[in-house]
């Protein structure tokens, strides 16, 4: 029987296991998966720990971990149209149904063809990370030459937004630990290493007339402290951190059509946004893949094959 990584009870780390389950079968509006890749996002743990109970507070355990994933299409839900048996496809998974899992059910709004030529892994960063960066750059809206931060810009959403913050002709300043200085970097920003004094300062240093927009990945308390930089406070965007309405910022609007994944895929096959993977992981160490993602000690983004 097919295998999965999922938890039985909302808590940390203790509660993963791995379980035997029948290959979903889609309901009208999914289309079932055979996954060949599935991305790691902090989403994943906080959505084990239960603090995120809109979303995962009513499904029935066991849950499956993951959100996104890249495969091939092995049955067809009958509302959902543009799909067919033996696509190679991406999307997002069924809150609870999981993609650190050897099948799946995704949504099929929610789902869109891999273009050729994109590889499985490649694709499987884009329903989560990719998305994110283009909504939260698209949200802003900045001309060209303007200043953006990227507060976090390390991790997958980060790096994702950098990449196509400079090929839409924006200056990027980015801030992260001392790990994360060359995928960062390499995307063109200038990085700012958190470890080595106050942040806020050492952002006036290389910004002091502020920046026109902020994207924080990162929220709580490194939030606060680098917010006072916008020039407008509803410039700043976060991705995960709601208290940013607070201080007059947003959190970003999201979009998981399949227009959007296609947008993402033709920016990767275009050469402009690169995912930056630096971890592959097989199912049997998926275990291993989030704690890294959970203890912020992963650079860029984390996948898992699963043909490992």
């Amino acid at each position: 029987m097919p295998r999965a990584l999922g938890y039985r009870a909302f808590g940390g780390p203790e509660v993963q296991e791995f379980v035997d389950r029948p290959d979903p079968v889609p309901a009208a509006r999914e289309v079932a998966v055979a996954v060949r890749a599935a991305g790691v996002n902090p989403i994943d743990h906080l959505l084990r720990a239960g603090v995120l109970p809109a979303l995962n507070g009513a499904v029935p355990f066991p849950q499956v971990l993951g959100m996104e994933a890249a495969g091939v299409v092995t049955a067809v839900g009958a509302d959902v149209r543009g799909l067919d048996v033996g696509d190679r496809v991406v999307g997002f998974a069924l809150t609870g149904a999981g993609t650190y899992a050897h099948s799946t059910v995704l949504l099929g709004s929610a789902t869109a063809r891999t273009p050729d030529g994109l590889s499985d892994t490649w694709a499987a960063t884009i329903p989560v990370a990719g998305t994110t960066a283009l909504d939260v750059l698209d949200q802003l809206d900045l001309p060209a030459g303007a200043r953006l931060l990227v507060n976090g810009v390390g991790g997958g959403v980060g790096l994702a937004t950098a990449q196509l913050a400079r090929a839409r002709g924006l200056e990027v300043v980015g801030t992260g630990s001392t790990a994360k200085r060359a995928v960062a970097t390499a995307t063109g920003a200038t990085f700012i290493d958190y470890t080595r004094g106050p942040v806020d300062e050492l952002l006036r240093e290389v910004a002091p007339e502020g920046v026109d927009g902020i994207v924080d990945t990162v929220g709580g308390a490194a939030l606060r402290v680098v917010a006072p930089l916008a020039v407008e406070p509803s410039r700043v965007v976060a991705v995960g951190d709601p208290g940013v309405v607070e201080i007059g910022g947003a959190m970003v609007e999201r979009h998981t059509d399949r227009a959007t994944l296609e947008r993402v895929a033709d920016l990767m096959v275009q050469g402009v946004l690169d995912p930056q993977i630096t971890a592959v992981r097989s199912l049997e160490h998926a275990d291993e893949a989030l704690a890294d993602v959970e203890n912020g000690h992963a650079v860029g983004k984390t996948v898992i094959d699963l043909a490992l």
